[in-house]
């Protein structure tokens, strides 16, 4: 009884369906996402490049003045102000959200702790002459009170310069009113916003 050799190549040829190069189309880039949620732990509430772009200009012409970011979150308003010249090495970041630290740590020298503790940490020993900041909605009126004490001119002949970004229901003594954003300027969040400005000489 003649058997097939197992390992002797069959008459039919074999064949394997190749597909023609374009007929799949190519992979899209995948990126990592970045944190543009509000939520309990980051509250981030991401500043629009235009908002930023003029927040920026309402700080004053740029020069050599040690400025403060106090939240930095992903980084908007810091992108600004070097987009504007600013020089980085007189830019301090401050994040508190690991995730957030490490993204903005790519802009630029961020420390990642609560301001609120580094602001009660510093007071009296850090000076900064412009302060520009989106902070938390919650705790508005202690992010900016801690803020104001880092105000100051620094040896500069200017006045020291803060500009917020702040919930319409905010008011301070020494604000400045520059303008009402519009309500849909923070999708994640049901906040009616405006940017202030305090100067002290």
């Amino acid at each position: 009884m003649n058997r097939p050799a197992i390992y002797s190549r069959p008459n039919k040829p074999l064949t394997i369906p190749v597909r023609k190069r374009g007929e799949v189309a190519p992979l899209e880039k995948i990126e990592a996402p970045e944190i543009i949620t509000v939520d309990r732990a980051t509250e981030c509430h991401v500043t629009p490049d235009d908002v930023a772009g003029r927040m920026v200009e309402y700080l004053g012409p740029q020069g050599d003045y040690l400025t403060l970011e106090p939240s930095a979150g992903t980084g908007q308003l810091a992108r600004a102000l070097l987009a504007s010249g600013h020089s980085p090495r007189e830019l301090t970041m401050i994040e508190r959200h690991h995730q957030l630290a490490a993204m903005v740590r790519k802009i630029g020298p961020t420390i990642h702790r609560c301001f609120l503790e580094y602001a009660d940490e510093v007071k009296g020993q850090a000076q900064f002459p412009r302060i520009i900041m989106n902070p938390p909605f919650r705790e508005v009126r202690k992010h900016i009170t801690a803020a104001l004490s880092l105000l100051g001119r620094g040896g500069h002949a200017e006045p020291a310069t803060l500009v917020a970004l702040v919930p319409v229901t905010f008011e301070h003594p020494e604000a400045e009113h520059l303008e009402t954003l519009p309500p849909d300027t923070f999708s994640t969040a049901r906040v009616h916003t405006k940017i202030i400005r305090v100067r002290r000489n």
